[in-house]
């Protein structure tokens, strides 16, 4: 399968739309979609008409089911270590785009797949997802990210059972435990995803760059150090002309018209 078939791309309105097409093996990541995921997304760091980016997956059955089995189970150690290399620099590139990613979850999101989810700015899942990290029922390790990221977004016992066990869970327990931010029916996903994002949209884009920077680079931090890089992003957001608008548009009860800059 070729580049442009097991990874689709849309622009629709300053989003970009990113679909996972292998919906023959609910959307394994093998190789070759890892490669094709990693040049689109280069592509789109470097473009500003887009603006935010969502990512999902072809048919009504998977957003992704994880690493393809068949690839890993006749790969060498080297090429498998390879490929984890390569999967991790895709996650950490999505976590550190400088645009807001969502993951629109269509349905099964397991392993790779869940650890592809995990790396994205927030996530969207139809009521009839299950969620998880099977790796141990087959002799493996999450070791794409689940194991540093899950834990930060749902505390480490929680992740613990979750990554020990393999077990799965449905969307509406996901969104009790904080992994889901929204659950809806399977045919207003896209709609419940827009929503989302055109509410972010019409803030500042600075602030919100800045503020998931804060967010994602502060968790790495102590207290005091995560505090004080908060406290420079504020100031440094002082300086650009949105914060001039903004906050004179409060005053002047109008609704501000941001510029990115």
């Amino acid at each position: 399968m070729k580049a442009s078939e097991c990874v689709k791309f849309k622009l629709e309105g300053g989003v970009g739309w990113i679909t996972l097409n292998r919906p023959e093996v609910l959307n394994a990541l093998d190789m070759e979609v890892i490669t094709a995921l990693s040049g689109l997304l280069d592509s789109i760091g470097r473009d500003e008409n887009v603006r935010a980016v969502v990512i999902t997956g072809a048919g009504e059955k998977a957003f992704c089911a994880g690493a393809d089995i068949r690839y890993m189970n006749q790969a060498s150690p080297l090429e498998v270590r390879k490929f984890a290399q390569l999967a991790i620099s895709v996650n950490n590139r999505i976590e550190t785009l400088g645009k807001v990613v969502v993951a629109a979850i269509n349905g099964y999101a397991l392993g790779g797949g869940l650890e592809l989810a995990e790396s994205c700015t927030l996530r969207v899942a139809v009521k009839h997802a299950e969620l998880g990290h099977p790796e141990v029922s087959i002799g493996a390790v999450a070791g794409w990210g689940g194991t540093t990221r899950l834990p930060r977004l749902i505390g480490k016992g929680r992740a613990a059972e979750l990554l020990l066990t393999g077990d799965r869970i449905s969307a509406q327990e996901c969104y009790k435990i904080g992994l889901i931010n929204r659950v809806c029916e399977k045919d207003m996903l896209q709609e419940e995803t827009k929503a989302l994002l055109n509410n972010i949209l019409a803030k500042a884009p600075l602030a919100v760059r800045m503020s998931w920077e804060a967010v994602h680079r502060g968790l790495n931090m102590t207290l005091e150090e995560s505090v004080l890089l908060g406290a420079d992003y504020f100031g440094l957001i002082a300086s650009s002309e949105d914060f001039r608008e903004g906050t004179a548009a409060f005053l002047e009860k109008r609704s501000p018209a941001y510029k990115n800059r």
